[in-house]
């Protein structure tokens, strides 16, 4: 029981990472005021979930409904001690060259402007509290081009160096703010921006699991339950010595090409030399 008697913010709730955050923090004792826009999702989880979960309407859009989220569950609860600035979706993807200023500025102001204000109207409510602790959400986008489109590759870079200036910021008022860095995980992301039936939608994401375990030396899918163990210890007392860290949790994705792990795999070292063993011997 880490969290028992502890009031946990998560946004983006009700579904994915987001809703499995809000089950393991409820299981452990966790007050988890559960917010989103989706609110047939939300009100599920509330109902289906076993501890004190209570959900809130929040669109990180408006910073109006963020200070609403953070001032009312404080109101009823005393303070805040973790908030999970976890409310995503994969944004525009378009390339550089094609981008429209509207859009950069959505995918922005959802996954980038949403985490800076989520900390900013939930701190107030922090100072004082022992062990309170700030978890942010970027990706292994965040790391380098090929993840993900570019703006959205940005947005998460910019998570990561947010999550360290304010740690800096915080580390006066004994706020401790980290960073997670999920892989491919088994969510929505990636088909609620594709416009399929909803039929598809299960094969694309078995499809989507199959290619990433291919991509990684972890052999299978990464499920929501990886990233929320993550944010779950992050949050905790086992990680009171780390602030401004971020953890990647990505099956290995970014440790290299697949030659790196995968001993079938040639280098291009090898295939090259492969290629000149057979040109002399006359193949």
């Amino acid at each position: 029981m880490r969290f028992d008697g502890k009031t946990v913010i998560i946004t983006g709730a009700a579904s994915g990472i987001g809703a499995e955050a809000v089950r393991l923090f409820a299981s452990e004792g966790a007050v988890v005021y559960a917010s989103d826009i989706d609110d047939e999702g939300g009100k599920a989880l509330e109902s289906e979930t076993q501890g004190d979960v209570r959900y809130r309407h929040c669109d990180v859009y408006s910073t109006d409904d963020i200070r609403q989220l953070m001032d009312g569950a404080a109101a009823e609860t005393g303070g805040i001690d973790t908030v999970f600035n976890n409310a995503g979706a994969g944004g525009t993807r378009a390339p550089i060259d094609e981008v429209e200023p509207e859009d950069w500025d959505r995918t922005m102001d959802l996954l980038l402007r949403s985490v800076a204000f989520g900390i900013r109207y939930a701190v107030p409510h922090m100072k004082g509290r022992k062990g309170a602790s700030i978890v942010n959400v970027s990706s292994v986008a965040a790391v380098g081009p090929g993840y993900s489109p570019t703006t959205y590759a940005v947005a998460k870079a910019g998570v990561l160096h947010l999550t360290k200036c304010a740690a800096t910021d915080l580390a006066r008022h004994g706020i401790r703010v980290n960073a997670v860095q999920p892989g491919f995980i088994n969510t929505n992301i990636f088909t609620s921006s594709m416009e399929m039936p909803e039929d598809m939608v299960h094969m694309a994401k078995a499809a989507i699991a199959q290619m990433s375990s291919n991509a990684q030396p972890v052999a299978r899918g990464g499920q929501p339950r990886d990233i929320a163990e993550a944010v779950a210890f992050l949050a905790s007392d086992a990680a009171s010595f780390m602030t401004g860290a971020s953890m990647l949790v990505d099956g290995g994705i970014t440790l290299g090409p697949r030659h790196s792990w995968d001993p079938d795999t040639p280098t291009m070292f090898e295939a090259l030399e492969a290629m000149e063993k057979q040109a002399q011997s006359g193949g």
